[in-house]
Formats: structure tokens, C-alpha cells, sequence
């Protein structure tokens, strides 16, 4: 499997590290709000299952704009969002200020939390964690801010899925630097039982989501390579005829996929969702 780390966000442990800063720089550029309302009810389904109580508390690691963070608050948890990125912290604020939510979000890295041991009853990530630059690390958090007997929720894109064949052509025109662990390892139970070895129990189902935008395909591709930060970091890593060709191949991808009108754009991706007891 293809390395995919290169382009795609990392939490490093120290902000002088130039890695930060290279993926805060991937992650302020565009605007990844307007990608994640694509799936925000899928996010929201996520939360749902998770049957979430009054008071529980509960952290959400690389929380963007707060798809998951946002539906926990209004399941009555105590929730905390912790992102890399300033903007997208930025956001996330707003849209909870805009629903009268009360939940704290802060900038922070996913490797090196800034919470005590067993802080947190529910732990959950969509999309976020499986990114960090050392999984190795960002699992050790996981597993060290979550109480005993608490538990941490996983959404993790698998190599098969769209989202993993997405990836892939990106890489694809834009290697990521040798010996990078593939983000989609995170999809391998047998990697996911390895790095949470922690956990007392760790349950894997396979499952989709929805992407859902209001325009065509090739419309979608344009609103990826706009303002979603690891797509405009690929497209400017690369020369015009480079552009031409992976637009057009994600345009491929994109209309393949597609299950609604030429109008529109519904893609469903697989994901492994991981519920490891602590």
C-alpha cells in the first residue's frame, strides 16, 4: 500500500517542529467548512450510535468545524474539540455560538494532548487522528486521555472506499516522503488492534457516508481543489499539464461514483468504524 502521509495533515509533538507548520499552512489555506457539511449527517448518525449520556464527558481529536463536537453537545455531553488548525477552531466556535451551545474548543495537537490521564469518558475522531504524522503517538493520546473503562470512537477512510481510491490518485502525482506510513493502515483491523493494544475490547464494523453536494461532479472536484487544504496543497506541489491530468482523473473518480443527477453529486465512501473500550 502507497504511503499517503506526504500531503495529508500530521500532529506533531512540538510547535517549533516544521512539520506543524507545514500542516497548519495545509489546513488554514481553503475552507474546510464548506467540505464538511457535505457529510455532516453521516457525522452526526456517528454520534448517534454512540448513545451518548447526560454529562458524559467528552473529547473530539481533530475536530475541524465540529461534525462530531457540535451533535455531542446537543446530545447534553461536556464536550471538548482540540484541532491543529486556528481556522478551523475559528468555526467550529461560530457554528456552536450560532446554535447556543456550550462546549470548549481549542487549538492543540493530536499527539501530544493537553489533558490529563483519563480526562475524558468518550474520545472520539472522524477522519482527524488517522492523519497524525506518528499514529504510533497520536494512539498513545487517545488511549491515555480516555478513563478506564471509557471508550474511544474511530471513523477511519479504508483503502478500498472512495475516499481511499481518492487518496491514492492523489499520491499518485504527488508522493509523499519515503518511508511515511500510509494513513489507510488505519483501516487494517489487525493495525488498529496493534496500535490500541491498550484497550481491554476493540470492535471494528465497516461502514458509509455520504457526500452531498449541490452541484456536478467536476463542480465538486473545483470545490476540493478550492477549499479543501490537502487537495489546493497537492494541485500547487504540481505543474499545469500535472493540474489538467488530476483534475481529470478525480472529475473520473468523482462521476463514477456519483448517484445522483449530472446536476448534483451524492458519493458514498467506506469507512472502519473502531470502538475500542479502554
Amino acid at each position: 500500500m502507497s504511503s499517503l502521509t506526504g500531503i495529508w495533515p500530521s500532529s506533531p509533538i512540538a510547535p517549533s517542529d516544521p512539520v506543524t507548520e507545514r500542516v497548519r499552512a495545509t489546513w488554514t489555506a481553503g475552507d474546510f467548512g464548506r467540505i464538511a457539511t457535505g457529510y455532516a449527517a453521516g457525522a452526526a448518525d456517528f454520534v448517534t450510535r454512540l448513545d451518548l449520556s447526560q454529562g458524559e464527558r467528552v473529547l473530539d481529536v481533530a475536530c475541524g468545524t465540529g461534525n462530531l463536537a457540535l451533535p455531542a453537545a446537543r446530545a447534553g455531553a461536556l464536550t471538548t474539540g482540540i484541532d491543529i488548525a486556528p481556522n478551523l477552531i475559528s468555526q467550529a466556535r461560530s457554528n456552536a455560538a450560532a446554535e447556543g451551545l456550550a462546549l470548549r474548543f481549542e487549538v492543540g495537537d493530536a499527539e501530544a494532548l493537553p489533558y490529563a490521564d483519563g480526562s475524558f469518558d468518550t474520545v472520539v475522531t472522524m477522519f482527524g487522528a488517522m492523519f497524525a504524522a506518528r499514529p504510533e503517538r497520536a494512539a498513545a493520546e487517545l488511549l491515555r486521555v480516555t478513563r478506564r473503562g471509557g471508550r474511544i470512537a474511530m471513523a477511519n477512510w479504508t483503502a478500498s472506499g472512495f475516499v481511499g481510491r481518492m487518496l491514492r490518485t492523489i499520491v499518485g502525482y504527488v508522493p509523499p516522503p519515503a518511508g511515511a506510513p500510509s494513513v489507510l493502515l488505519w483501516s487494517d483491523e489487525g493495525v488498529v488492534a496493534e496500535r490500541l493494544a491498550g484497550a481491554e475490547r476493540i470492535e471494528c464494523v465497516r461502514r458509509r457516508i455520504t457526500f452531498d453536494y449541490p452541484c456536478s461532479p467536476r463542480e465538486t472536484v473545483r470545490l476540493f481543489r478550492e477549499w479543501y487544504g490537502p487537495t489546493v496543497r497537492a494541485f500547487a506541489a504540481l505543474d499545469e499539464r500535472g493540474r489538467t491530468l488530476l483534475e481529470r482523473d478525480l472529475v473520473s473518480l468523482w462521476s463514477e461514483h456519483n448517484h445522483a443527477s449530472e446536476n448534483e453529486t451524492r458519493v458514498e465512501s467506506e469507512y472502519l468504524e473502531v470502538i475500542a473500550i479502554r
